[in-house]
């Protein structure tokens, strides 16, 4: 069972990367404000949270256990399904960098009505998958931790900027809708 989960682990890595390498728009050429530092040290962080899921790996002595395996092949489809929706609803608004193109859309649809950052969400699933197939207790922590700290930078900037451009739209829209994880605050 363990090996049928990394298998579905790998494909599931590969099918949340698809959209992002394939199906985004990269490399517009639109007049845009960018916020860099911030956004370069909350992804190193995220980075960091997921190499630490993937090198402090379980020693095979230890498998995990039906729970761990059966909760991390629920969390891996779930993370590549809301890669794909939120790239596609998105469309053009899609960047790397936190930003607001001149003619950015507030987008509400799709799973932007569940969670403002399905993205984040997305990537959350992932490694949540990853963490329960891979790693340790005590690392999940660590990874844990470091992740939520640089998609808590991220997701304050880019709520900052929509909040400068679309005002009490934007306010309404926070107050209405989670940021990545559904029903908490």
């Amino acid at each position: 069972m363990v090996l049928v989960a990394a298998i579905e682990l790998i494909l599931c890595w590969l099918a949340w990367a698809w959209p992002y390498a394939f199906r985004a728009p990269h490399y517009q050429k639109r007049p845009s404000i960018v916020a860099t530092v911030s956004t370069v040290i909350g992804l190193a962080l995220e980075c960091a949270g997921i190499v630490v899921a993937c090198v402090f790996r379980l020693p095979h002595a230890h498998p995990p256990g039906i729970a761990r395996i059966l909760g991390s092949m629920a969390l891996g489809p779930v993370g590549a399904v809301l890669a794909w929706t939120a790239v596609k609803h998105l469309g053009r608004q899609f960047r790397f960098r936190a930003g607001l193109y001149e003619d950015h859309e507030l987008v509400r649809s799709g799973p932007y009505a569940v969670v403002r950052h399905p993205i984040y969400a997305s990537i959350l699933a992932m490694l949540l998958s990853t963490l329960l197939l891979l790693t340790p207790w005590r690392w999940i922590v660590v990874s844990l931790a470091l992740f939520v700290a640089g998609t808590e930078i991220r997701v304050h900037v880019e709520d900052n900027l929509l909040a400068s451009r679309f005002g009490r739209d934007f306010e309404d829209y926070r107050r209405q809708v989670r940021a990545y994880v559904p029903f908490v605050r």
